[in-house]
């Protein structure tokens, strides 16, 4: 597959690009190139290979679930949050109404 003028002038109509003449002759053959090395990924054979999410293995860091002793940041202070909405109802914050 290949790219012409007419093409990358449609790409960065799309991507609301404004390009001149000269910048889109030079993305012509820098696009070719990219298009080629796609190609050429395509030629790998990755039927041995296991899809991964990462290319290190990765396990999450598990800690306690402990409640705060702390009064000052344990929670419980719904009232002082609330103090600060303007408009609480029935202990939450009041929104106003998004959908007719």
């Amino acid at each position: 597959m290949s790219v012409d003028k007419q093409t990358v002038a449609k790409i960065a109509g799309l991507a609301r690009i404004k390009m001149g003449d000269e910048e889109l002759e030079r993305m012509v053959p820098e696009l070719n190139n990219i298009l080629e090395w796609v190609e050429q990924l395509g030629e790998v054979d990755t039927s041995d290979v296991e899809p991964m999410s990462a290319v290190i293995e990765n396990s999450l860091r598990l800690r306690e679930d402990e409640i705060d002793a702390d009064p000052k940041t344990a929670g419980g202070r719904r009232d002082d949050v609330l103090a600060n909405a303007p408009a609480a109802e029935h202990g939450f914050f009041g929104v106003p109404k998004v959908i007719e």
